[in-house]
Order: C-alpha cells, then structure tokens, then sequence
C-alpha cells in the first residue's frame, strides 16, 4: 500500500471535479434549455400525429428507430470493457471500466425512451407488456433491455461502494446532504476482507452474466429487422454484423469521454496516453472486423443480382442514398480505421477526432440500414403523393431525434459530476506497477 500521503494526492486528483463550478451549470442550462425545445417538438407530434414527421406508410421507420438501433448498440461498450476485458484481465481497461459503465448505462436507459418517439399513441406502451406475446420479438427486446439496464447499474454501483465511502469521509466541500447521500449508498463500508469478497465474487457473476444479455439484446434488435423478407434486411448475418458494429460505436464513444474527461477534469495522470493507444487498438480491431460484414452484407447481393437485390444496390451504389453511403463508409470506417493504424494517430487528440467521425458515421449507418429499404417494397407504390416514395424528415422530427442524444448527454454530465470517473483503487494500483506511488 502507498503512504497516506502519496494515497491522499490520488483522492484529492480523482475527486477535486465534485464540486459545482460555473462552467457545469453553463453546460447542464444549455443541456436543459435544448431538451425542453426539442420536448416541446414533441407534444407537437403528441397532439397532432405521426404526420408531422415525414414518416409515412411506406417509410415507417425512419430517424426515430435509426436513433434506437444506434443507441442500443453504444450501449454494448459496458460489456465489452468492463466484462469481456475484465474477465481477460486486461488490467489497462479498469481504470476506463466506470466511463464505459456510464456510457452504457446512459444509452441503454434511454434507448427505451427512444421506442415511444415513434409511436403515435405511446399510451398504450403497456399494452406490450401485458398482451405481449412470446413469439414478438419486440417483447424479447423490452425484456432485455431492461435486464440490460439493470446489470450495467449494479456494475456501475457495486464497484463504486468503496468509493462513495472515501467520497462521504474526504468531500467537505459539498452540501452535507450529498454527503450523506454518498455515506447511505455506501452501505456501511469498511473495507474488510469479507466485504472485498463479496464485492469481487459479486462483479465476477455481473461480468458472465452480462455477456451473454449484452449479445441478446442487439441479436433481438437486428432480427427485428432479419425476420421480414425485406430486401436489404433479409440476411441471416445480422445478429452478429450488428453487434459487432455496437462494439464500434461504443468504443468511439468511449474515447471521445476519454478525452474529455482527461482535459477537463485534469486526469492526465490517470488518463494517459497509453491508454488511448491500447483503446485506438481496440477500435482498429473492432472496426476490421465490421469490415469484414459490410462487405459480406453487399457482396453476396451483389455477385448474384436478384432484381429487388439489384434495385437496393443501385440506389445505395448510385442512386438517391449513393453520397451518404459512401461518405458513410470511406469517413465512418475505412478512412479512420487506415489512419489507426499508424501509433501517431492513436495520441488522443487525433483518435478522438477520428472517433468521431466514427461516431456520426456509425449513427448515419444505421439509418442507411432502417430507411432505403422500406423505398423498395416488392409490390410497386402507385397513385400516391411524392412524400410517399421518398423519405425525408422533418424539423419536428429532427428534434425529437436529437432530444434523446440531449438526454443521454444530461444523464452523464451529472453522472460524471457527483462520483469518481476513475476508480480509486485501480488507479492506486496501477500507479503501484508503474512506480509512480
């Protein structure tokens, strides 16, 4: 163990951002003022229909279910870092282990929120739950979800506790009422060698049984999409194709929250750049990966040419959609991945750069993957107004869109405002292998 000395400057570090300054209430106000305009938007679409937004009979699934399949995928990150490289023992992940647990449980609790924008009468959500069937793959998707969220908090939590009692003991500078807070939710902490255990066996069993949920709850969403006969969904790849693409998104995700956090919170200490090199080789793994089932998912169709298949090709090769797939594949991940792999672009301002052209380009994918399809039904559209051959949004609907990433953002700044971002303990002992204390 460090000297008392040597442990207080690392508690003072990883807690000297609790505190309410000017620039977080900036932040938090501009948050709050722009998820009300947006909100507003939607009591818009709430009084007066669906028809505010440009989805229609043909195209019914446009911005809102793109933004739910993105927001699911982010929310793989938690498992990926905190289960898989955890149980891995990859000790380099623990310190970034709470950042990824607070992404993924941002995007997944709101991902559900997410669904009910696209419903013209989100009073009857509860229909869902109590005349579901088990053969809907909708309800497999409620259920998973919310298991989903359910996990990621206790992994958020469970490890925490020893940190919300340093937090309750070291933090004067805070309302008493916070403070008692952090000493409630501590639960009597002490750290003796029973509560460690129980700590640990306790993480050991969340870390399993995640995995598992993690994959189900993106294989459940993609085969909303592969159970049709769809041309461009129909494909038995896409469970795996879109799980491999949350791990993408998720991990541009965490490396722009890297970078963030490490200027603003001054963590360079705790945040280094060995870190973001081992992240930016993550992500080029990942992303060849995800490569590798773009080319398959438009390869296949393409060598054999079927005429619906020939017909969604060409409109995403050439056609009315042809700008924004390729800008989506050469800036979202070819382009990114080519630079990642020289060590000069794995520094963190240039992979958090690249991480979020990754990021925008992953968002954008996912609508190339809901919209251009639904314009190519097998019967032929006649007789109906232009608005219902091609799919355009809406302001309205762009705002709805955005108040959920708004929401998302809310949920972490405040997150990230009242607990340590980086776990004490592992940066005691990551510090200890490195000789720094």
């Amino acid at each position: 163990m460090p000297d008392q000395l040597k442990f207080d400057k690392i508690t003072t570090d990883l807690l000297q951002h609790i505190r309410l300054n000017k620039a977080f209430v900036i932040w938090l106000g501009f948050l709050g003022v722009s998820f009300l305009v947006c909100f507003y938007a939607y009591t818009i679409q709430l009084r007066d229909g669906l028809g505010v937004a440009g989805i229609r009979d043909y195209v019914s699934w446009g911005m809102y279910i793109s933004n739910f399949v993105f927001f699911v995928a982010t929310s793989l990150i938690g498992m990926l870092i905190s289960a898989v490289l955890g149980l891995l023992g990859k000790k380099w992940a623990a310190p970034l282990a709470r950042i990824a647990e607070i992404i993924a449980l941002a995007f997944a609790a709101v991902a559900g929120l997410v669904i009910v924008s696209d419903m013209g009468r989100p009073d009857r959500l509860l229909y869902v739950i109590i005349h579901g069937r088990i053969q809907s793959p909708i309800v497999w998707d409620i259920t998973v979800v919310t298991i989903y969220v359910l996990i990621s908090a206790l992994l958020l939590y469970l490890p925490l506790i020893p940190d919300l009692k340093i937090c309750a003991d070291k933090l004067d500078r805070v309302p008493k009422f916070q403070r008692n807070i952090y000493k409630l939710l501590s639960l009597n902490w002490s750290g003796s060698p029973e509560q460690v255990k129980i700590i640990k066996k306790s993480v050991l069993l969340l870390s399993i049984l995640i995995i598992p949920v993690a994959l189900a709850i993106h294989t459940v969403t993609s085969w909303l999409f592969a159970n049709t006969s769809r041309t461009g969904w129909d494909s038995s790849i896409f469970g795996p194709y879109f799980v491999t693409g949350a791990f993408v998104s998720g991990c541009a995700a965490v490396i722009i929250a890297m970078y963030f956090y490490r200027v603003n919170y001054k963590l360079k200490e705790y945040i280094t750049e060995y870190h973001f090199d081992q992240m930016g080789k993550l992500l080029v793994l990942v992303s060849l990966v995800y490569l590798y089932f773009n080319i398959n998912e438009f390869m296949v169709p393409g060598y054999k040419m079927e005429r619906a298949d020939a017909i969604h090709l060409r409109e995403l090769f050439t056609g009315a959609h042809a700008f924004l797939f390729w800008s989506t594949q050469i800036f979202g991940l070819v382009l990114p991945l080519l630079l990642l792999l020289f060590k000069k672009m794995r520094k963190p301002l240039p992979i958090m750069i690249l991480s979020l052209f990754v990021l925008v380009g992953a968002w954008f994918k996912r609508y190339i993957i809901v919209v251009p399809t639904q314009e190519h039904p097998f019967l032929p559209i006649q007789n109906v107004p232009f608005e219902f051959k091609h799919y355009t949004p809406t302001f309205i609907e762009i705002l709805i869109t955005i108040a959920p990433i708004l929401l998302v953002l809310i949920i972490i700044t405040v997150l990230s405002k009242v607990i340590p971002i980086i776990p004490i303990q592992e940066a005691i002992e990551e510090h200890e292998d490195k000789g720094i204390v």
